[in-house]
């Protein structure tokens, strides 16, 4: 099947809409997704790409460079991936886990780095450590709102 990966527009919204409240389990309007797309742009480290088969939006990568002040180096973060539910299990995760690293390569970073809920072990976890991820610590938050 012949597939494009290319940067996501505000064309994709809908899409992306779609793919985002299945990834996070609560809706995420188009006009959401208008304003990440903002976010991503006016962002000099974030970019939003979109996977699609015949024209149809069926995967969305995030991906983000993180610079490393106490060893001056730079990883390439994917932020986001979800592929839709309908088309997994087919490649897809793995082509666009590929495409990061592709892109982190060529933007001169160290290596590749993500964080994955614990609501996600079973299904998400198994698939990175198939990629060749470890798990390296864990991630401490304190929100504020």
């Amino acid at each position: 099947m012949k597939y494009l990966i290319r940067a996501a527009t505000k064309n994709d919204c809908y899409s992306l809409s779609r793919l985002m409240t299945q990834l996070l389990n609560r809706d995420i309007t188009e006009e959401q997704m208008q304003d990440r797309l903002g976010f991503v742009e006016r962002s000099p480290f974030d970019q939003l790409f979109v996977y699609e088969e015949e024209g149809i939006v069926i995967g969305t990568l995030g991906f983000r460079i993180r610079e490393n002040i106490e060893d001056t180096t730079r990883y390439g973060e994917i932020s986001v991936l979800v592929v839709d539910q309908e088309a997994k299990r087919k490649g897809i995760g793995k082509t666009l886990m590929n495409y990061a690293d592709n892109l982190a390569k060529e933007l001169d970073c160290k290596g590749t780095w993500l964080v994955s809920g614990n609501k996600r072990i079973e299904e998400a976890h198994k698939f990175y450590n198939e990629l060749g991820f470890e798990i390296t610590g864990s991630r401490f938050v304190k929100n504020f709102y």
